[in-house]
């Protein structure tokens, strides 16, 4: 059985595109291969900035023979019916089979298709994965037609057997397989034939190139905290610059250099994403300091001076980078010290958040409104969660975050602390993005869970009264990923108070900015005593508005907070906790109250996990089954007036005694909102019940006796319906 070896080789090939190229190279050409009848046994796919590679390994020498029966028309079917049918199958009349059936006699076509050499099959496979290669982007060069990401220099495509090496007959665009292959292109620019996989990897070594990424990359970290180990210092992790700086480079050489003095006074957050964003370097901290000392970057090769060439050219630009870095530091906090952090935030007055919702100066009011409120409830200081909001977001209006967006949040700290502010509002500018994903950290800060909490619901609020909701996988706003946040700051720091209420006021607010200049000629000429202005007028504003749009208000509040559970059981899913539970939870009173809602929801899932709990609720639903069917068949409803001196059995007044005991543990538990103890008490049920079913004929020749089972059967589905809507789980 042959073993395969593919290379495509090219000019360098974009970091970001290589992983996906090569799981794109196995995906098509091993499809291909066993759609065309050959299997194998093993495939492995390989990247480095010049050469996507392919081993396949035990693969089928020839595809096999086969035979393929196709039914044709009836045999007194037209003439032209049958033409038809001998063309589409590539036989003749005289090579067909006539078999009777029911309806009749019937042709039957019987096509052989031969096997076909393996060489020839990937020969077909390869060129067609090469003309129809799905890159991001791609190119043509030169006079030819062939697209590629790169320009494409040559096709190694070999089969190994033990007889030997075969390459596969191949010609593209003048491009025709060899099994001649490029080492590095500068330490080794000469090349060498190959003739199987494990010579391929070898010899590619030899000349100076690693082809697995990830042996590349473990390299590059090994070298660089060696290096950083053997100083005293540390190298600040970055996964994805590491795999980056791994797709630039076939032969990753480390080197590690120093950052001028004059830039040590910058934030450490500041020289880390300058180097990673210009250079792609890695940073190198001080661990007793914290402070960024030194850098590492990666060459592609050796020298003979070992890197002392390369290292100054990097410092060099580093150091114009950084100085660009530091006027835009020094510039920014001259600003502050000049005119107050507050101030920086008066240009977004000019920043458009959205068409419909106003500058970003608007939202910023509305934020600042919403902390003080949510203040008390997580324990801040009103005008200290105020003011953290109005100045939040005055960083981005800094020249720092205008040439580094992704610092925005981390320079307000630090332009608040300059300014004088409290750590608690410096706190808040830097962490109330948070948490920006389900694995991001989240604040606990009072003042920055108020700030977060009023950023998020503003923006939920916002999108929501101008009808720009997420549709399928589409969430340009990232409403998903607020919803989210609001969750986990709402979980984490267990906080309770009804999500409804701040939907309604934001929504309010919200459709306010987008109403209120079309229709407030039509409200003032309704409405006599509008004032003009002044005192009051605000509040006048959101009471007259919500005055007359009260339902639309409750409606897009509603399908918001329908919205909050969707991401909750998304998110409530890693924790094991099933939809249904969830959704017998959600008929319960408090269903806007988050963590009210988990709470109860984690202590059902617990109690059905549980022998008891699964076979109460057969039972449950047994009695909720035949009481729904004699009310159905009776036109009443059985739900009270049980009576244990009409009960006749044992079994029976054994359930009697089981409700009360279970009655005098729920009720204070659901009260006291220990949903554990109540779960537990409702399981403890699942006994007596069982007994009940199995002893006790519920639709009883008495009517008497019939009436008080079933209204016992109703208790049983009030005080199980008491914690949980049972109805809604699966099962």
């Amino acid at each position: 059985m042959p073993d395969l070896l593919i290379e495509l080789f090219s000019e360098e090939i974009p970091a970001r595109m290589q992983k996906r190229a090569s799981e794109d190279l196995k995906k098509l050409i091993t499809d291909g291969l066993v759609e065309a009848g050959l299997t194998y046994a093993s495939a492995g796919a390989f990247a480095t900035p010049r050469r996507l590679a392919l081993s396949v390994e035990g693969l089928l020498a020839a595809s096999p023979t086969t035979v393929e029966e196709r039914k044709g028309p009836r045999v007194d079917a037209p003439e032209k019916a049958l033409e038809g049918f001998l063309r589409g199958a590539g036989v003749s009349k005289d090579e067909l089979e006539i078999r009777d059936e029911k309806k009749g006699q019937v042709y039957v076509a019987k096509i052989t298709k031969a096997g076909r050499p393996a060489s020839v099959i990937v020969a077909d496979v390869l060129e067609a994965t090469i003309r129809n290669f799905p890159w991001p982007k791609s190119m043509r060069w030169g006079n030819g037609a062939l697209k590629w990401v790169r320009p494409l220099h040559s096709i190694v495509c070999i089969l190994t057997t033990e007889e030997g090496a075969e390459v596969v007959p191949l010609d593209i665009d003048g491009i025709k397989a060899g099994n001649t292959v490029f080492g590095h292109r500068f330490m080794a620019p000469n090349t060498f034939t190959v003739s199987s996989f494990d010579a391929y990897t070898t010899k590619l070594k030899q000349n100076f190139v690693m082809l697995d990424a990830a042996e590349r990359a473990d390299h590059i970290w090994h070298d660089a905290t060696n290096q950083a180990f053997a100083q005293g210092l540390e190298i600040v992790e970055d996964a994805g610059l590491l795999a980056e700086v791994a797709g630039l480079v076939e032969w990753p050489v480390v080197l590690m250099g120093d950052i001028a003095e004059d830039f040590m006074g910058l934030p450490p957050e500041v020289l880390q994403t300058s180097m990673k964003e210009h250079q792609k370097f890695f940073s190198v901290r001080n661990p007793k300091t914290g402070r960024i000392e030194k850098f590492v970057t990666v060459a592609n090769r050796e020298t003979a001076d070992n890197g002392a060439t390369i290292l100054a050219g990097n410092q060099k630009v580093l150091f114009a980078r950084l100085s660009d870095a530091k006027f835009f530091w020094e510039n920014d906090n001259r600003t502050v010290a000049r005119d107050g952090f507050e101030a920086m935030s008066a240009p977004l007055a000019n920043v458009t958040f959205h068409n419909k919702l106003g500058s970003q100066a608007d939202r910023i009011a509305r934020i600042a409104a919403l902390a003080r409120e949510i203040a008390p409830i997580v324990g801040a200081d009103a005008d200290e969660a105020e003011l953290a909001a109005k100045v939040a977001k005055a960083d981005l209006s800094s020249e720092m975050v205008y040439e580094f967006p992704e610092l925005q949040g981390i320079m307000g700290r630090y332009y608040a602390k300059a300014a004088g502010m409290s750590d608690a509002v410096a706190d808040a500018c830097r962490d109330h993005y948070s948490p920006l994903g389900p694995s991001d950290d989240v604040p606990t800060d009072p003042v920055s869970v108020a700030v977060a909490l009023a950023d998020k619901l503003d923006t939920l609020t916002g999108f929501w009264a101008i009808d720009e909701k997420p549709t399928g996988s589409k969430d340009p706003f990232a409403l998903r990923r607020a919803a989210l946040g609001v969750t986990r700051l709402l979980l984490t720091n267990n906080l309770r108070g009804s999500l409804g209420v701040y939907f309604y006021q934001g929504i309010v607010e919200n459709q306010i900015a987008v109403e209120w200049p079309k229709e407030q000629k039509q409200w003032q000429d309704e409405e006599p005593s509008y004032p003009q202005g002044g005192q009051g007028f605000e509040g006048f504003k959101v009471e007259f508005w919500s005055l007359h749009n009260k339902d639309q208000v409750k409606t897009v509040s509603a399908d918001l907070l329908s919205f909050f559970h969707d991401r909750l059981k998304v998110f409530l899913k890693d924790e094991g906790i099933r939809h249904d539970v969830i959704d017998a939870c959600l008929v319960m009173d408090g269903a806007d109250d988050i963590t009210l809602l988990v709470k109860r929801a984690r202590a059902l899932s617990a109690t059905l996990a549980t022998e008891d709990g699964k076979n109460l609720i057969q039972g449950f639903k047994r009695a909720n089954n035949i009481l729904s069917q004699a009310e159905k068949n009776d036109g009443v409803e059985y739900s009270y007036g049980a009576d244990i001196k009409f009960a006749e059995m044992d079994e029976e007044r054994a359930v009697f005694a089981a409700l009360d005991v279970a009655e005098t543990k729920i009720k204070p538990a659901m009260a006291s909102e220990d949903f554990s103890a109540a779960m537990s008490a409702m399981a403890d049920l699942r006994g007596p019940v069982d007994a009940f079913f199995e002893a006790v004929q519920v639709n009883a020749d008495n009517d008497v006796v019939r009436r008080n089972r079933l209204n016992l059967l109703g208790r049983i589905r009030d005080i199980c319906l008491s914690v949980a809507d049972l109805t809604k789980i699966d099962g």
